[in-house]
């Protein structure tokens, strides 16, 4: 197979590098128990979406929206953050053949920050993260892996982006970058119709599956 002129890979983080998004799943269930919102399948729903855009879309209230992000952050704070097998090797791998790497990511910074206590090396890894607040538009907009794009200095066009959720797959292609879906979260046949190439997870996916995507 020929080699594209691949320069940056533009990661989303849960779900794809780190595997928490079945306990974001059961959090935010457990918040529309709590505080219901009349959108069925809610966790699903926002998937891929930014805390901005979840709070003021779905919580009405100052009040309410606070409770919602005292609960987060306490919730974030003591969690783990796991690393999917193979996630460290690969992101050496790519960093060996000088392909630039990239966080984008719906996450905000107080997540990050409980992430960096458990990992303190994961920064290290990256050339640039880009996080919830440095975007105006949520997922599926691209405005965030073309912002990605920006900060490694790399034409979206020479970059594949990682996904797992529908709206994150929707963005990357979007944005013009080749892109890989991860059915960590969602059944292959759901992510199929968003991406390029479907694989199971991160440990299925090689520097040359990137290259020749």
């Amino acid at each position: 197979m020929t080699e594209r002129n691949i320069k940056g890979v533009l990661f989303d983080l849960d779900g794809v590098l780190i595997d928490t998004e079945g306990t974001y799943t059961k959090f935010w269930e457990a918040v529309d128990d709590r505080f219901p919102t009349g959108v069925e399948d809610f966790a699903q729903v926002i998937k891929g979406s930014n805390l901005h855009n979840i709070l003021h879309t779905y919580f009405p209230t100052e009040e309410l929206r606070k409770q919602v992000n005292d609960l987060l952050n306490d919730f974030q704070r003591d969690m783990r953050y796991d690393y999917f097998p193979g996630t460290i090797e690969l992101l050496e791998e790519l960093k060996s053949k000088n392909i630039a790497c990239c966080i984008v990511t719906s996450s905000d910074r107080n997540k990050m920050a409980a992430l960096y206590t458990q990992h303190p090396d994961f920064a290290n890894h990256f050339a640039a993260i880009v996080t919830g607040e440095m975007v105006n538009e949520p997922k599926p907009s691209p405005e965030c892996f073309l912002l990605g794009a920006k900060k490694l200095g790399i034409d979206i066009k020479d970059c594949v982006v990682i996904e797992d959720s529908i709206n994150g797959l929707k963005a990357g292609m979007a944005s013009g970058a080749r892109v890989i879906g991860l059915a960590t979260t969602c059944s292959s046949e759901a992510i199929a119709p968003y991406c390029h190439l479907v694989l199971n997870d991160i440990s299925n996916l090689s520097t040359k599956t990137i290259l020749t995507i």
